[in-house]
């Protein structure tokens, strides 16, 4: 049995096109020239009953691969950590997932507070002064410090690393066309940023020095002896993290890193075919009034009671775009409530334990991994992602793992020819010895 939920009856339209003086839909186009209409029906398929689209959609999605039926050891931007069920839980009260812009503070309160403990925990998290609100995501994140940097420095020469994420650095090219920035990109030794390249590169014209850690490798990098290279020019170090990675490794804001920024997916948020995701963004007391994005502050009102407001940007960065610092004036305040309910839910111990099973669940299965055919690539620190040679074509290799039910890793030869047979696979604190040993047994008998 069919339902419909449009309120008007053809009685219902008959008048108010007969109220408006026309007696047809196509008499409201008739100022539109004929050679621009389409005068046939669209292509699209016969309408169905709400039961009939149940069951297509679920017939839809039973097609895709989910994560709760494969072992996915595929990273590179989105991982496949735990999300405890009180972040959805929390997410799907009313007063949050409708909730948007909070202008009004006096009705904001509630959520407006959620964003300045959101951005608190990014503070301690990335070891820096001040965090925003959110940006879009990761890749936005970067570009919109490549930019911040150019503007605090007044210089428009950006060096950045080839490790960097390869989308992210999409991105940043796009920017830089209008901006007229020249980008210089940074070889890798190792799998790590070529500090000698780098040093070579540097001068008084650079605004920043752009290096992700861990890295599109999934390498570890110093990020201590590259601020210090970078400051000694006077350039802004602009340092793109791993949130999970800082429950064991020191904070960029304490080695000399500028500007913090990163992807926030992995806080709470499902990987969810690419988005939506979260932006987190950082940086010092001294560079906050270039920040990009909503900065959510903590005050009292004239009685003395703690209130939370939008504050350090006028009212323009949100709606006069010509006089804004930023191309973003928005932010991901689901995404932001997110990853606020699960570092709180898992706290600082928490926290702690899934980064450091993380690690040990990688380092153990790159150890079987190079000890079944798979060949060492690098060999620096890495974290949670490496990179090993295979004997096989990497895409050939994963249609075989898929047949098992294993999402395998990905094929770095897409964007580093010079990686051609490369397998960058992902261990997340998830994956079981279990999964891990099966991927490690059919990558045996392949290779």
């Amino acid at each position: 049995m069919p339902w419909s939920y449009l309120p008007h009856t053809d009685e219902d339209r008959k008048a108010m096109l007969q109220a408006i003086g026309v007696n047809e839909v196509r008499d409201l186009f008739v100022d539109i020239p004929a050679e621009l209409r389409m005068n046939r029906p669209l292509d699209l398929p016969q309408a169905m009953s709400e039961p009939e689209l149940a069951e297509h959609l679920s017939a839809m999605a039973a097609k895709s691969a989910a994560v709760t039926e494969y072992a996915c050891f595929l990273g590179a931007g989105a991982y496949d950590h735990y999300i405890p069920s009180v972040v959805d839980h929390v997410l799907r009260r009313s007063e949050f997932y409708t909730a948007y812009t909070q202008y009004q503070p006096e009705i904001s309160q509630g959520y407006l507070q959620v964003l300045w403990e959101y951005q608190s925990l990014i503070c301690e998290l990335t070891g820096m002064a001040v965090a925003n609100a959110s940006l879009y995501d990761g890749g936005t994140g970067l570009a919109e410090a490549a930019m911040m940097a150019a503007s605090a420095t007044n210089r428009s020469e950006l060096l950045v690393a080839k490790s960097v994420h390869p989308h992210y650095r999409t991105i940043l090219n796009t920017y830089a066309i209008d901006k007229g920035y020249t980008i210089t990109e940074i070889g890798y030794k190792n799998g790590q940023l070529d500090a000698d390249e780098l040093q070579a590169k540097l001068s008084k014209s650079v605004a920043g020095v752009i290096l992700e850690t861990p890295n599109f490798f999934g390498a570890i990098e110093n990020v201590k002896a590259l601020a210090d290279l970078a400051h000694a020019q006077g350039a802004l170090l602009i340092t793109a993290v791993d949130p999970i990675s800082l429950g064991l490794l020191e904070a960029p804001g304490k080695l000399g890193a500028d500007i913090v920024l990163g992807e926030g997916q992995s806080l709470g948020i499902p990987m969810s075919f690419g988005g939506p995701y979260l932006g987190f963004f950082a940086t010092t007391e001294k560079l906050m009034r270039k920040m990009p994005g909503r900065i959510v502050g903590q005050t009292t009102d004239n009685e003395g009671t703690r209130g939370f407001v939008l504050t350090l940007q006028a009212r323009e960065q949100h709606i006069r775009r010509e006089k804004a610092t930023s191309n973003i004036c928005s932010n991901e305040a689901l995404c932001a409530l997110a990853a606020a309910v699960y570092l709180n839910t898992v706290g600082k111990e928490g926290f702690k334990q899934i980064a450091a099973l993380t690690l040990n669940k990688a380092h153990y299965a790159y150890k079987q991994l190079t000890g079944t055919g798979c060949k060492e690539v690098f060999s620096a620190p890495f974290f949670k992602e490496f990179v090993v040679r295979l004997t096989k074509p990497v895409e050939e290799v994963n249609k075989e793992l898929f047949n098992d039910k294993i999402i395998g890793g990905l094929d770095l030869g897409k964007y580093y020819p010079e990686l051609a047979d490369c397998m960058l696979v992902a261990v997340t604190e998830k994956r079981s010895k279990e999964e891990i040993d099966r991927l490690s047994a059919r990558l045996g008998a392949m290779l």
